[in-house]
């Protein structure tokens, strides 16, 4: 195996490809793909996503004729493969002969058979199916030559409040809680006379229930956030069903499914531990920062303890899913690639190889458009990515990166926070913590991205951005970072909840309160256009949205309110705690503003990097399985940017060495990759 996981995939070289459904197309298409894979340096291959209605087309029939020639194929061919049991989209028959596989929506509304994702997760014919299959395709393929990898259903996600899931729901209530009088606690049922005296009287929360205006908008937290947690972890058994189905006939083989970056509805920390190894697939707007998919390559990374991860699909071109699909410009697919594997991955694949004829996405981005051809402007720039990475070899395979920064995400908080009637609910979770991920990130320092029950002993510096919910014994480990010289950085609305989304009856930020230094009664929330200027160093920067008034116990003013009956009071503290220190910033501030405390911070443990200076050039470092130190310099302008190598290195790209002091210059959207010496 290679890397620090041994649950990787045993791979030479980055796996390139991505997903191939051959079974769209007839025999003389599957000659040209294979011909075309050649030309593009293609080795991997997902297969049989979508194939449940092929390989089982009744109940008690199953034809693998079609997915053993695609796999025969593949191994003829040199290739290797990705193999999907094929369980996200449901045969029209077993909707027919079992309707409560299909999903009940928020609405109250049972769906009939269509589109995909359509399942039912705590549907017993759909679990027994569905393993069914896993178990008959690991039987028949477990000692393929082709066969990589295992990938079972595709990017999960949805929820289901039928009946079915109600009753999973309190069975999970029991479990979780023990007993009424704990859940009664827990939700704080007393208020609106909730209170409840049988485990029967508890329903999903749906809009026929606790909500209204939506999934955003419920009369109890408590019970909504318990029921995303249930629906988390009800997909989970989905998965783990097909795992252990697997594991029976093939022990070996590293399982996965393709998640989705920061995806709300899925807490993946969750997930982490049952996963042998992580991917994902990237799909960011295109006018997004660079900054939002580095966030969610080291969301991924941090699912696995740091280990590497796979890069599962992306598009070569465009999307179709949107309402507007802009085209990726020449360059940036390579830098997209290169950026992911900068971050952690270890294998970059696309969807899809060959375009779809039909359907709804005929038009999104493939490797091989509808004619087929072979001089497409992306088919080159696929190529001659290809052809790059196969002479980069196994160099990063298993490469870690060295961060001392942490940022910590936290599902549970992302739900609490934007369910929470008050005290805004125009703060948007992602939004503030990609704020500070990127004053980190072009301050030039790398960040690993984990949950906030990760070691936080390797880190000099703890961001914890609207971190609403503190559970567990959190407080006292961000108190010893700082006790030993660490720094911790926290903002307005963290600390205000417990597990349950109870709130803390001490004073705000809660058991935060005496790391931070502060206390604080009251806040103000104002309309998105209302700004608030803050005075932050001797700068004026702009806050926006809450702005929570601040009384310093222990803490020193950094940036203070200019306005209103508040003007003068602190907006930015820091506070010494034994040999570190803890920041609070106490309103959502502009970028600037952020970028301003977060260079503070970093500065304070030399964490500022020697490029921060060069806006649109990321950096990012990795440590090969040989102690090798890797330098990424990627340029995400339009224009050429002329660095100065501030130690020696060898571009592996070129193979060029590079002497400490001399001039580097990237190409507009250019990437090096530096072995430093």
């Amino acid at each position: 195996m290679t890397g620090h996981d041994g649950r990787l995939p045993r791979t030479d070289k980055i796996p390139y490809g991505g997903d191939h459904n051959p079974e769209q197309w007839p025999q003389e298409v599957w000659d040209e793909d294979h011909r075309l894979f050649g030309q593009a340096g293609v080795d991997t291959l997902t297969v049989g996503v979508f194939t449940w209605s092929l390989t089982q087309p009744a109940e008690d029939v199953y034809d693998f004729t079609v997915l053993d020639r695609v796999l025969d194929r593949a191994a003829a061919e040199g290739r290797q493969v990705c193999l999907a049991t094929g369980t996200a989209a449901l045969p029209p028959w077993l909707a027919k002969k079992y309707p409560e596989v299909n999903r009940t929506d928020f609405e109250g509304r049972r769906h009939r058979y269509g589109q995909r994702h359509n399942f039912c997760p705590s549907s017993p014919a759909y679990r027994r199916l569905a393993t069914q299959m896993a178990a008959r395709l690991a039987e028949r393929h477990a000692h393929h030559p082709a066969l990589l990898a295992w990938h079972i259903n595709n990017e999960y996600g949805g929820a289901c409040y039928c009946d079915l899931c109600a009753e999973a729901f309190r069975g999970w209530l029991r479990e979780r809680h023990g007993t009424l009088d704990a859940l009664n606690d827990a939700w704080w049922t007393t208020f609106w006379s909730h209170r409840y005296t049988d485990w029967d009287q508890i329903e999903p929360p749906s809009a026929l229930t606790e909500h209204w205006r939506g999934p955003d908008h419920t009369a109890f937290q408590g019970i909504t956030l318990d029921y995303q947690r249930f629906m988390t972890d009800a997909l989970l058994g989905c998965f783990t069903a097909e795992k252990e189905a697997i594991r029976v006939h093939d022990p070996d083989t590293p399982v996965t499914t393709n998640l989705m970056g920061a995806y709300r509805p899925l807490d993946y920390h969750r997930w982490a531990p049952h996963l042998d190894f992580a991917s994902w697939d990237n799909y960011p707007p295109l006018d997004a920062p660079p900054t939002r998919p580095a966030l969610a390559h080291d969301l991924m990374r941090g699912l696995k303890d740091g280990a590497p991860f796979w890069l599962m699909e992306q598009t070569p071109s465009t999307t179709a899913c949107r309402d507007v699909n802009p085209l990726r410009r020449p360059g940036e697919l390579r830098l997209a690639t290169w950026q992911a594997i900068a971050h952690g991955a270890d294998a970059a694949l696309y969807f899809q190889m060959r375009a779809s004829r039909g359907a709804c996405e005929k038009y999104h981005g493939a490797v091989i458009g509808h004619a087929g051809r072979d001089d497409t402007r992306v088919f080159h720039e696929v190529a001659a990515l290809g052809e790059e990475l196969s002479l980069l070899g196994g160099t990063t395979l298993g490469a870690r990166t060295p961060a001392r920064t942490a940022l910590l995400f936290d599902w549970d908080s992302w739900w609490a926070l934007e369910i929470s009637d008050g005290p805004s609910r125009l703060v948007r979770y992602p939004d503030v913590v990609h704020a500070y991920y990127r004053a980190a990130r072009e301050a030039g320092a790398d960040v690993d991205v984990v949950a906030v029950t990760a070691d936080l002993t390797p880190y000099d510096v703890v961001l914890a951005p609207v971190l609403h919910l503190v559970k567990g014994d959190l407080a006292g480990r961000l108190e010893a970072v700082a006790r030993r010289g660490g720094t911790v950085l926290a903002t307005f609305l963290t600390a205000r909840s417990d597990e349950h989304d109870r709130a803390f009856l001490s004073d705000v930020p809660g058991p935060l309160a005496p790391l931070m230094g502060i206390r604080v009664d009251e806040w103000d929330a104002r309309p998105e256009d209302f700004v608030q200027p803050v005075v932050l160093d001797g700068t004026r920067v702009e806050a926006r949205l809450v702005f929570e008034i601040v009384q310093p116990r222990g803490a020193d003013p950094v940036g203070t309110y200019g306005a209103d009956f508040y003007a003068g009071t602190p907006a930015v503290t820091r506070h010494p705690f034994g040999a570190g220190e803890a920041w609070y910033v106490a309103t959502a501030l502009d970028q600037p503003g952020v970028d301003l405390v977060v260079r503070r911070v970093l500065a304070r443990h030399g964490l500022v990097g020697p490029y921060a200076d060069h806006r649109g050039v990321e950096t990012a470092t990795r440590i090969t399985t040989d102690g090798s130190r890797l330098l990424f310099l990627l340029n995400h302008t339009g224009a050429a940017c002329r660095l100065t190598t501030h130690t020696t290195a060898v571009d592996l790209l070129t193979g060029k060495r590079i002497e400490q002091g001399e001039p580097l210059t990237l190409d507009p959207l250019g990437t090096a990759v530096l072995r430093l010496q």
